[in-house]
């Protein structure tokens, strides 16, 4: 019986590379990626559950704990913002309350996760190149190859560019290199349909999924889904279940219309954000700036769940601060293990 997913047809590059990028002289990329083994064992929380190992930790009173047993820790990557939308610093954790279910929870880890965060940042960039979007394509592609040029931190952080029309396809794959990406960048040429929610989910489920730290889709487009084959509500479940924050930036036209709903609802339940910027270079690059500024600021703590039980479920978070005039955003939930198979 074929069991292939009903998106993976109109893939041509994704399912046929490995979790990272195939680099000459890969003893280099070998270390730099045990590297970031280590790092998901002693710095990074993780997002549904890490069952049987043992580690160390900076807890939310700031001391060094040793893990050695069974943990089950929900990792919470969220963004904490004034009036005006600027992050605010220097928060701790006795600022803060969260909530599973209702249920009231101890906040058991925290960290600040700027650019002296050891935690490695992984970003996908997703170009919608649809028929649409030929008269925009250059800007994006500009201000994109400014957004990595800012963001990644060498020896530390990967990237991969994902681009979707009636087909998605890898043209880079994770690389510390900016080189690669911008040459990436560069390749990119207007196509036809616009498969956003397949290339949502198979960017989630194909490559962010095992990765570790922070995970970031940030996808540009100028319009709705017009062909995939998943469901809008398919993208998003994959991407809650991969730890990711979702960019949305809806670039407004001029000659065709725009619905950028589905976009908003990507961000708000990831915990990202979405901007609406018209075509044009300097609002493009606002925007981008403002997702640097964002990843830049953020935080990130972790709870061992009350309710330990493996069922698969979704949990809503509601993660509330008690500074006055501080706004909070991040994903509105998570799934939880499912129990083990019986053999």
């Amino acid at each position: 019986m074929d069991m292939k997913h009903p998106a993976w047809d109109r893939v041509k590059c994704i399912r046929s590379l490995p979790g990272r990028a195939q680099h000459p002289g890969g003893s280099k990329e070998k270390l730099q990626q045990t590297m970031r083994l280590k790092l998901l064992i002693c710095l990074t929380l993780v997002g549904t559950g890490v069952f049987g190992w043992c580690g160390s930790f900076a807890s939310a009173q700031g001391s060094q704990t040793t893990i050695r047993a069974e943990v089950a820790l929900v990792n919470v990557v969220f963004t904490a913002t004034d009036g005006k939308g600027h992050p605010v610093p220097n928060l701790k954790p006795d600022d803060f309350q969260i909530f599973e279910n209702g249920a009231p929870q101890k906040i058991e880890y925290f960290s600040a996760l700027g650019k002296g965060s050891e935690v490695p940042l992984t970003i996908a960039l997703l170009i919608d190149t649809s028929g649409s979007v030929k008269n925009k394509l250059d800007f994006e592609k500009a201000t994109a190859a400014e957004f990595f040029k800012e963001i990644l931190r060498p020896n530390k952080d990967l990237a991969l560019i994902i681009q979707f029309d009636s087909d998605v396809n890898l043209v880079q794959d994770f690389t510390q290199k900016q080189d690669d990406l911008i040459s990436a960048l560069d390749s990119l040429k207007a196509g036809n349909s616009t498969a956003l929610y397949d290339a949502v989910y198979l960017a989630a489920d194909e490559k962010l999924k095992g990765e570790i730290g922070r995970k970031v889709m940030v996808v540009i487009t100028d319009g709705e889904d017009t062909s995939s084959k998943l469901k809008k509500e398919d993208a998003i479940e994959a991407a809650q279940k991969s730890d990711v924050l979702i960019y949305g930036i809806g670039v407004r036209g001029e000659e065709f219309g725009s619905n950028f709903g589905v976009l908003k609802k990507f961000a708000e339940e990831t915990g990202g954000a979405f901007f609406s910027p018209r075509a044009r270079f300097s609002e493009i690059q606002s925007a981008f700036k403002a997702i640097g500024e964002e990843i830049q600021g953020q935080y990130s703590l972790a709870y061992s769940p009350t309710n330990n039980k493996k069922d698969g479920t979704f949990r809503s978070i509601d993660l509330r601060c008690k500074v006055r005039g501080v706004r909070v955003r991040t994903r509105k939930g998570y799934y939880a293990p499912k129990p083990a198979a019986t053999p």
